[in-house]
């Protein structure tokens, strides 16, 4: 299942952020310090999350360990979804 929503927040990464067909991200790499997404695109990153999962993040979780890496993402809706 991690595999799984690996690739669907990969693919929704590159189709909003990544303008260059060339352009990669490693699964570690902080999408904030890297410049890939800033707070706009956290904010999306979120709304694509909630439809898609049919999940809703609290404020309280909007934070680096859980939105700013394809790693962490993966990590939080595992957790997420496991917890619902």
């Amino acid at each position: 299942m991690a595999e799984a929503f690996e690739n669907t927040v990969r693919e929704f990464i590159a189709e909003n952020f990544l303008f260059r067909a060339d352009a990669d991200v490693a699964n570690s790499q902080s999408l904030l310090e890297t410049g890939v997404m800033d707070s706009t695109g956290v904010l999306e990153l979120i709304a694509f999350l909630e439809q898609t999962y049919g999940i809703t993040v609290a404020d309280s979780e909007i934070v680096p360990e859980n939105l700013d890496s394809i790693d962490n993402v993966t990590h939080y809706l595992s957790a997420k979804l496991a917890a619902a």
